[in-house]
């Protein structure tokens, strides 16, 4: 029987500065499933089950040392979500592809797919994202139902297995979008912004561990939302 509630893995994506590659990342995702060869069930709901992004991800983890890299196939009208129930269902890990965080959360509500993931997180399912992915399973994100009014910003529910707020590879942008989000929650809530080839380990009550770099960080106090010291990995895995 699976443990419960194992550290969801929420990957940055993107170049790493200084390294050619986020393998002991990956190495440290893939020993959450026991296995050396894990089996990986692929979700790509946000970025609406693009073929190319599938195969460049499996390609990727196959690499890396996984067995299998299944698509989950979601998006499409005609999907079978038994069948892609059942390739979540028994692999070792779960994977939650990049592209759109509103729209990969979208779908997965509208195909009643959101308690059976949580189900499976409970009972002790490994998860892990990349970019959009990695804000899938965490906490929330933010969303601008005006594209042209910048006052719309609202806060909107993701899976929420890593209890924390984060955006991905933003690091030339400012964080402008994570800085957006912490200034419509409450008083002293963090942000974390993760940089290109970086990761954090977060487990179930909020800890969260740095991997492959440091992570910036962010805090809402009163009105303003002001850097915080970053959080500097202590090892690479």
């Amino acid at each position: 029987m699976m443990q419960s509630k194992r550290p969801v893995y929420l990957l940055a994506g993107g170049r790493p500065r200084d390294r050619g590659t986020t393998d002991p990342i990956i190495q440290a995702i893939f020993k959450e499933s026991a296995k050396s060869s894990p089996t990986i069930a692929y979700i790509g709901t946000a970025n609406g089950d693009n073929e190319d992004f599938f195969n460049r991800m499996a390609g990727m983890y196959m690499e890396a040392g996984a067995y299998r890299v299944e698509h989950a196939l979601i998006s499409p009208g005609g999907a079978d979500l038994k069948k892609a129930k059942d390739i979540i269902e028994s692999a070792d890990i779960v994977f939650v592809s990049g592209g759109d965080v509103d729209r990969g959360m979208r779908v997965l509500r509208e195909k009643n797919l959101v308690d059976f993931l949580s189900i499976l997180y409970q009972q002790g399912k490994p998860f892990f994202g990349s970019s959009a992915g990695a804000i899938m399973l965490a906490k929330e994100w933010v969303r601008w139902p005006d594209p042209d009014n910048s006052e719309s910003a609202e806060l909107f529910p993701c899976l929420g297995f890593a209890p924390v707020i984060c955006d991905c590879h933003d690091e030339e942008g400012g964080w402008e979008e994570l800085k957006t989000a912490l200034s419509l929650e409450e008083d002293n809530v963090r942000g974390y912004g993760l940089v290109s080839g970086t990761a954090i380990r977060v487990f179930a009550d909020g800890r969260i561990e740095a991997l492959g770099g440091a992570i910036h960080q962010y805090v809402r106090r009163g009105e303003q939302v002001i850097r915080a010291p970053d959080i500097l990995p202590v090892s690479d895995t």
